[in-house]
């Protein structure tokens, strides 16, 4: 990805991926969009559905292994230092019931959308990932649930 020849090429993508993100913290600052209670993750969100139905395939193919590195990487380790927040002393003030409760709903919501994906007739992939989404915390629980269950990417994005 970053061999020498290809460096340039890996950090416009890099460089394309931070422009979104800049974008989608500016465009949340807008009194509009922040009326509509839209934060830059929202926006973020919109401005990937955006460009993947229309610049994609606009952009040079060489670009992908740096938005791939953001996609991957990058979004990752943030979603590790965001659960850094969480100290071990907020969860004790919670206290033990309240993390039981959280564990059962957590597993419950997991085991409702495996069904739901059987009952209507989704393919296994699909319906984990669309479950563990809705348990958690949604799109930021999908992406850190993608390399454990080994889906493709459109499943990921579904």
């Amino acid at each position: 990805m970053f061999e020498k020849g290809n460096r340039g090429n890996t950090i416009h993508g890099i460089l394309l991926i931070a422009l979104f993100s800049f974008a989608a913290f500016y465009i949340a600052e807008i009194p509009f969009v922040k009326s509509l209670s839209f934060s830059p993750l929202i926006v973020g969100i919109i401005l990937g559905m955006l460009y993947a139905n229309s610049l994609r395939n606009h952009l040079p193919e060489t670009w992908v292994p740096g938005i791939k590195f953001c996609t991957k990487q990058i979004l990752r380790a943030g979603i590790v230092l965001y659960g850094f927040r969480l100290t071990l002393t907020q969860v004790a003030a919670v206290g033990l019931p309240a993390v039981i409760i959280d564990l059962i709903i957590v597993a419950g919501t997991i085991f409702l959308g495996i069904w739901l994906g059987r009952a209507l007739k989704m393919d296994k992939d699909t319906s984990l990932m669309t479950a563990t989404g809705s348990a958690i915390c949604g799109a930021a629980a999908v992406l850190g649930a993608e390399p454990v269950v080994k889906c493709e990417g459109h499943k990921t994005a579904i």
